[in-house]
This record gives C-alpha cells, sequence and structure tokens, in this order.
C-alpha cells in the first residue's frame, strides 16, 4: 500500500522579500532530505505560482512505501531539523495522507 504525503503551508510573514526567502528556505531544506531519508520514494515540493485568492503558499507532495515508512521519515532526525524550521515561518497547516 503506497501512502501519498501531501502537505499545505501559509507563510506567517507579511513582508514580500522576507515570504520569498522563507519560501525558498522551505523549499531548500525538504529537498535536501532526498538521498538523506531513503523511505522517501519521491519528492516534490514547490512555492504557488498563481496569486488565486484562497490559494496557499507552498505544497510538498512525498510518495513513501507504506505508513511504517511515512512514520520513519517523519520521526528521522533531519526532517525533525526541516520541520522546526518550517515551523518558524508558517502561519497554517494542512495534510492529506492517502493510499494508491
Amino acid at each position: 500500500m503506497t501512502i501519498k504525503h501531501v502537505v499545505a503551508w501559509k507563510l506567517a510573514s507579511e513582508d514580500p522579500a522576507e515570504r520569498a526567502e522563507h519560501a525558498a528556505g522551505v523549499i531548500e531544506r525538504l529537498q535536501g532530505l532526498l538521498g538523506l531519508i531513503p523511505e522517501i520514494q519521491e519528492l516534490s515540493v514547490g512555492a504557488n505560482s498563481l496569486d488565486y485568492p484562497g490559494n496557499w503558499d507552498l505544497v510538498l507532495v512525498s510518495e513513501f512505501a507504506d505508513a511504517a515508512a511515512l512514520d520513519t521519515y517523519q520521526q528521522h532526525p533531519e526532517h525533525q531539523k526541516v520541520g522546526a524550521y518550517v515551523r518558524s515561518v508558517v502561519s497554517e497547516r494542512a495534510a492529506v495522507d492517502y493510499e494508491l
């Protein structure tokens, strides 16, 4: 049972330059987990490109072999470091995990 893990965030800062810096920091840190955490089968992360009302700022779409692999990823020390940074720059988080 493959698990797709999707997370969206709204950035906390109202300053455009700071928002861009924070978005880039989140993207760079999440992409840096590829190769460090073997349980990640696929990972794509990006900033919102279109300024439609209601759109969130960032999204992560990742894939894991099963729920145990997702749990291992979430508990991995490198993921915990990234998570601490993300929590420091976002105001809201939404996530969905579903089976493929």
